[in-house]
């Protein structure tokens, strides 16, 4: 599987490109599977989920013109037969993980099915996270700081949340803070960022809504029009 970890989506044309070169293939004629659990975290979980979906968000991703567009919600996995819903994973061509409550997002995924799935899945298909979506791929994410982009859920019982550190993923080996110098909030000042990164064990990788990262076989590229900063431990 491939990764393109976004802060803010298919923000230009840059990330558009490398999205393309991931698939091998134009998005027209790409399929894709959208997560939108991640904003059942927020408080405003309906419209968050809403706007992603119709592509009305300020963050592009399921409107940038895929041939198939379907929705994969975490939420209710656990309910469903693995048959109906993991070949359609195995399927796509991309899978799209919304921003939102990233503790949310990652107790989902794991309780869901879909973190144990993801590291089988065929070597040709992008994984595109938003945010919470990227963050939640790292081996860390450290505590909150911020009530923005990184909260306790408050809809989960604290004894079902993985403790500390290990509630991230780590399909990456190093972490993201994403939304740097973000108008809506200010604490998200790239001095903020290396005050987070100096708490993580791994590199960190600070970007702005008009910057990604690419993974692909364990080899890191940062695709940007705007401006970014690699903190090491």
């Amino acid at each position: 599987m491939k990764l393109l970890l976004t802060s803010g989506g298919i923000s230009n044309t840059s990330i558009e490109q490398a999205l393309v070169g991931l698939l091998g293939k134009p998005i027209a004629d790409s399929s894709a599977l959208c997560i939108p659990t991640a904003s059942y975290g927020t408080p405003d979980p309906a419209n968050m989920a809403y706007r992603c979906i119709t592509g009305k968000a300020a963050s592009p991703l399921c409107e940038v013109g895929w041939g198939s567009l379907g929705v994969l919600e975490l939420t209710a996995l656990p309910s469903m037969k693995e048959a109906l819903w993991v070949p359609k994973v195995q399927q796509t061509d991309a899978l799209l993980a919304w921003g939102g409550d990233v503790l949310y997002l990652c107790h989902w995924m794991r309780r869901s099915g879909l973190a144990d799935l993801l590291p089988s899945l065929p070597a040709e298909m992008v994984y595109v996270g938003v945010s919470s979506g990227s963050m939640v791929m790292t081996p860390d994410f450290g505590e909150p700081y911020d009530d923005w982009f990184c909260r306790e859920p408050s809809t989960i019982p604290l004894d079902e949340l993985p403790a500390a550190d290990d509630r991230a993923l780590g399909l990456v080996d190093f972490s993201v803070f994403p939304h740097v110098d973000h108008p809506r909030s200010p604490p998200n000042s790239m001095a903020n960022a290396e005050r987070w990164a100096a708490g993580r064990s791994a590199p960190t990788y600070a970007i702005d809504d008009e910057t990604a990262i690419k993974v692909v076989d364990g080899t890191v590229d940062v695709v940007s029009e705007g401006h970014w900063k690699l903190f090491t431990p």
